[in-house]
């Protein structure tokens, strides 16, 4: 089974983010690490590879200034091969212009089954996958918890506010899959080394026939004109107890409507 991977790559969470003045959007011009949403996405992957005793994974991700730090994460991992996007031109691009770009790189390899993740841990937009699966031409489960192949269809367990649903899908298909629902393994030192030489196509929007006023700024069609702290969170209130606190407790919940 040859398995496509969405990967994004992230400025890392453990430290405080910076924004850029003049475009008012969050700097990616540091070291950027792979979304642990896709961290689900990748190992399931490789299940499904393991499972069918053949096949490939190969990561497809979209980052500036030929960033591959998180990608090699996912080499390390076992994923067979990667594609990186990268290109100037990409810099402000919407979920759409995303989808775009992941569309026609997925178009470069050979995919019976394309994962992602429900929504990026910067993003949250939770549209891509769907996107990705429109522009595709391709059917799209979203929310997946687990995932079968079956001969020529996959069985995803739909994750619901009730448990989940059970769905057949026939293949090649986009699946989004929940964060959260397996165990990603940890990089071995003999695949960290590994990665190194694996192989890393990197490309620009040209190379995919994507025109610049298609993607950016400009493909987008938006700008950020302000952004403002969000207002900090007032003081509580402290009641003590003096034998009739629970009394307090309710009256608040009343006044809040909660019961």
């Amino acid at each position: 089974m040859d398995i496509v991977v969405c990967v994004k790559q992230i400025p890392d969470p453990a430290d405080p983010g910076q924004l850029d003045p003049a475009t008012n959007t969050l700097k990616r011009d540091m070291k950027l690490i792979m979304d642990e949403s896709d961290s689900y996405g990748v190992e399931m992957a490789l299940q499904l590879r393991d499972a069918a005793g053949e096949g490939e994974v190969t990561l497809v991700s979209m980052a500036p200034h030929e960033e591959v730090n998180g990608l090699r994460s996912a080499l390390a991992m076992g994923a067979d091969k990667a594609i990186l996007v990268s290109d100037e031109a990409l810099a402000g691009t919407d979920a759409l212009g995303t989808a775009r770009v992941l569309a026609a790189a997925i178009g470069r390899a050979q995919a019976d089954l394309i994962l992602a993740a429900t929504e990026s841990s910067d993003g949250y937009t939770g549209t891509v996958p769907e996107q990705v699966a429109e522009l595709l031409g391709l059917p799209s489960v979203t929310f997946a918890k687990e995932i079968q192949a079956d001969g020529g269809e996959v069985v995803v367990k739909r994750q619901t506010e009730a448990g989940y649903d059970e769905v057949r899908c026939p293949l090649p298909a986009v699946v989004s899959v929940t964060a959260g629902v397996v165990e990603p393994r940890y990089p071995s030192f003999k695949g960290i080394m590994a990665a190194k030489s694996k192989p890393m196509d990197q490309v620009g929007i040209g190379d995919l026939g994507i025109e610049a006023d298609q993607v950016g700024w400009a493909g987008g069609g938006q700008e950020i004109t302000d952004v403002s702290p969000a207002p900090e969170r007032e003081a509580g209130e402290i009641i003590t107890d003096d034998g009739d606190a629970h009394e307090r407790i309710i009256t608040l919940l009343e006044e809040l409507r909660i019961v």
